[in-house]
């Protein structure tokens, strides 16, 4: 299969992928409670997922690090993750405040990443926060972000000033792992982040990347159990 037809069947399973998560984490409900062990003494799991993705969307992930003995957090009130990156650093904060987690471990997919990279500069919250693992992350921003209308995706386009802000500031790259895939149909720049431990892997894509066995091998070297 020559280049082109490649990518555009990458694309297909791309968004494929998203059709059936997004589907079923409006039919089949899961309570994020159930990923909160009392008895679990890993280091605690904060979920950030990317623009228009609920906590369910990341399930994969989920459960590798549950299974592993990690508390997953979800931040409820992201919903749909569609507000500014800085408020939604905000209410991670708050979450964060609120639960008197520490020593916590970042685990974002996409805009998530954007917005754990917010909280770890962040004055107060960021003390609370141990490192971060972003998944397919637009750290340098997507040349696609100022093709589409909604401002919550053009936000994500090099040219924003939030995104370009937090790409000057590189204190806290050296606790950040980036990991993203061979070719990403969202992000034809790739994640890597100066300073960081960067990853990339055999697979390919933005979404489906979730649930390769390979994305969650890496993450599981990028989380080692306590």
């Amino acid at each position: 299969m020559t280049r082109l037809p490649r990518r555009g069947l990458l694309w297909l399973l791309d968004y494929t992928y998203v059709a059936w998560w997004q589907a079923h984490g409006l039919l089949f409900r899961s309570d994020e409670t159930a990923y909160l062990d009392p008895d679990a003494g890993g280091q605690p799991v904060v979920l950030l997922p990317g623009i228009y993705e609920r906590w369910q969307f990341m399930r994969p992930v989920a459960d590798l690090l549950h299974d592993r003995g990690h508390p997953v957090h979800v931040v409820a009130r992201l919903r749909w993750n569609t507000s500014p990156v800085d408020a939604s650093a905000q209410l991670v904060a708050d979450y964060l405040e609120e639960h008197d987690l520490r020593g916590v471990l970042l685990v974002a997919h996409s805009k998530g990443g954007l917005i754990g990279k917010s909280v770890m500069l962040h004055e107060e919250a960021g003390r609370r926060v141990d490192r971060m693992v972003a998944i397919a992350t637009p750290f340098s921003g997507s040349v696609y972000a100022r093709l589409f209308l909604l401002p919550a995706v053009r936000a994500l386009s090099p040219r924003d000033r939030t995104l370009r802000s937090l790409a000057e500031q590189l204190e806290v790259n050296s606790r950040i792992t980036s990991i993203w895939g061979a070719f990403d149909p969202h992000i034809p720049g790739g994640s890597h982040l100066e300073g960081a431990t960067n990853v990339r892997l055999r697979t390919s894509g933005h979404f489906r990347i979730l649930g390769r066995p390979e994305l969650l091998d890496a993450v599981a070297r990028a989380t080692p159990t306590r």
